[in-house]
């Protein structure tokens, strides 16, 4: 089973990839609470050279405030990351699948929420 949501865009650089990312979570309702720059990160730590990889932390409030009522330790599996690397043939972005993480929760009220991120998510990696 896939735990991820992929597309690669072939046709622009990394920063143009984030910029129209960032642009595609904000118009789904999502914010970016957390980034990583995996890549500069493994070169300050490790002095470890890799390509172009960065995670975003995004986050719908009303989604996850329904996740966290429904089920309170969820917010260890928060927010949904959307990754960024560059692979050959250009940028991959990869979306969390909230429903293949969330599997071992037996919750149907928090079955329903991952199942409308999913949908959210996917239009999201879609528009980029």
């Amino acid at each position: 089973m896939s735990y991820t949501i992929d597309r690669v865009i072939s046709d622009a650089d990394f920063a143009t990839v984030e910029a129209r990312t960032r642009a595609a979570l904000a118009d789904a309702g999502f914010g970016v609470l957390t980034e990583i720059d995996v890549s500069a990160t493994m070169k300050a730590k490790i002095d470890a050279d890799m390509p172009a990889y960065k995670i975003l932390g995004a986050c719908n409030p009303k989604l996850a405030f329904q996740a966290i009522t429904h089920e309170p330790k969820i917010g260890s599996m928060l927010p949904c990351n959307v990754i960024l690397r560059a692979v050959e043939g250009g940028v991959e972005v990869s979306a969390v699948d909230p429903i293949a993480s969330m599997q071992a929760i037996e919750n149907p009220h928090l079955g329903e929420v991952a199942t409308k991120v999913k949908g959210m998510l996917a239009e999201v990696v879609a528009a980029v």
